[in-house]
């Protein structure tokens, strides 16, 4: 019989949901274990929750380190929601990415035939982000060894932070600084905004997600992998010209000509969603370019664009492998952003209708065909929830030979699943980031006997952490 706050021994000895680890005791009870555990550790963990298949405990001891066990580089390592494989040596990374792939689509999509491939690496395994998001909260997120400190003899302010967010705590922040994802540009930015931000505090209150009042929201920094270009985004409730004047001065001394553009994006939105519905250009033109292959992309502060350059040059050759492009095929690409895969595709087909619900990232897509001249592709604004509306676009356009899919990690809305199997294109390529949403609509694609799954291969995109891109074949039968 187990209790509550019952410290038990278990061997990890493989993934479970949430970013847990799963183990059987001797009795073989199944357990889920909260914490920095790897895959073939020893640990003690302590019991709180008890069901009846099933038990959830928080590591608190390692008994016997996994042989894959390595020292993590980074200070907050178990307490930043980012990197939670840093305690794991790289190709074992490797082999739990590819199993989470090969699980979700065998457990969740039902495809019990398809073997994916071996995970593709990084050749960067630390500063290889083009693109950071750190947030401001009025809580300052504290260490179990910080609990304990009085107020004024806290090193840093309680009211005050400007890095990531623990996990599941969304009111605080980790005041970090130092990212080993980042590059120097990002890190540098980083300590001299929060520095000028805490000496104009009265002046740029930070937004209260409980108040909902407040100004700074949200710093985005993005960096060109190719080019080196680089944008500095603050995302603030108001403008207040001439403290983002200050700032972009600060910013100029600061980075000097490796400053390309700083923006100001203003929201009223109730969230912490780093989006703005204005903008406000204070330095450069207002967008940066990355380099991919033989094409430049121009990238807006709201644009998506795949944020690990090297690797996504790698995708987009898997991605062109897995499409078999003829040059008679006619291509849609769906959730094409700033027209990325749209370019890379182009040149090896009659032509490709890029679909995408982001205003800027449309205008980038069509600025970075014209700068490259390329002439055989079109883009349209749209919700892909609301696929129905461009009907009549589609058949002026043509029905596609292959269709490119390159959703959020929510995946496809149904209703746009359901489009794609009316518009049944002979072969679907579905780029995903998420093994649970490509199981999901793989499944709603395949159920009826309209396609199959024929290959998946993962990449790695995201070292360090659990995160792993995929790319899928679906064939019509």
């Amino acid at each position: 019989m187990y209790k509550k706050k019952q410290i038990v021994e278990v061997e990890i000895i493989d993934l479970g949901d949430k970013n847990q680890c799963f183990g059987r005791l001797d009795d073989g009870m199944s357990i889920f274990v909260q914490g920095t555990a790897a895959v073939d550790d020893v640990v003690k963990a302590e019991i709180f929750k008890i069901k009846k298949k099933f038990l959830a405990a928080r590591m608190c001891e390692l008994v016997k380190p996994s042989p894959h066990r390595i020292e993590p580089v980074c200070p907050y390592f178990g307490l930043c929601g980012g990197c939670k494989w840093q305690h794991m040596d790289y190709s074992e990374q490797l082999r739990l990415k590819r199993k989470q792939v090969q699980d979700a689509l065998e457990h969740l999509g039902g495809f019990k035939e398809v073997e994916c491939t071996p995970c593709i690496p990084a050749p960067e395994l630390f500063g290889y982000r083009n693109k950071m998001d750190f947030s401001f909260t009025d809580l300052r997120y504290l260490t179990s060894e910080e609990i304990d400190i009085p107020a004024d003899q806290q090193e840093k302010p309680l009211d005050f932070a400007l890095g990531f967010h623990a996990p599941g705590c969304y009111s605080k922040a980790i005041d970090i600084n130092h990212c080993d994802l980042s590059t120097e540009e990002m890190n540098s930015t980083l300590n001299a905004v929060r520095k000028f931000c805490l000496e104009h505090k009265n002046e740029l209150p930070i937004y209260s997600t409980r108040s909902h009042t407040g100004e700074l929201r949200n710093l985005v920094v993005r960096h060109g992998g190719h080019t080196g270009e680089f944008m500095v985004n603050l995302v603030t409730s108001t403008h207040n010209p001439p403290l983002m004047k200050k700032l972009s001065e600060k910013l100029q001394a600061v980075l000097g000509d490796r400053l390309t553009t700083f923006v100001n994006n203003i929201t009223s939105a109730k969230n912490t969603v780093a989006f703005g519905e204005k903008e406000y250009v204070l330095h450069g033109p207002g967008y940066i370019t990355d380099r991919l292959g033989d094409y430049t992309y121009r990238i807006s502060a709201n644009s998506f664009f795949q944020t690990n350059t090297a690797q996504a040059e790698k995708l987009y050759l898997q991605i062109l492998e897995s499409a078999q492009l003829k040059p008679s095929d006619i291509v849609y690409d769906l959730f094409c952003g700033t027209g990325s895969i749209t370019l890379f595709a182009s040149g090896h087909c009659q032509k490709v209708l890029g679909v995408e619900l982001v205003e800027s990232s449309v205008r980038d897509a069509r600025a970075n065909a014209k700068r490259h001249n390329v002439s055989n592709c079109e883009f349209i604004q749209l919700d892909l929830k609301d696929i129905k509306l461009i009907e009549q676009d589609m058949k002026d356009f043509g029905a596609p030979d292959v269709v490119i899919t390159d959703p959020p990690r929510a995946g496809m809305n149904p209703r746009a699943v359901k489009m794609l199997l009316v518009i049944a294109p002979p072969a679907i390529v579905y780029v995903s980031c998420n093994p649970a949403s490509l199981a999901r609509d793989g499944q709603m694609l395949c159920e009826n006997g309209q396609y199959k799954l024929v290959s998946c291969q993962p990449i790695d995109m995201f070292p360090q952490t659990n995160h792993v891109e995929s790319v899928a074949r679906f064939e019509r039968i």
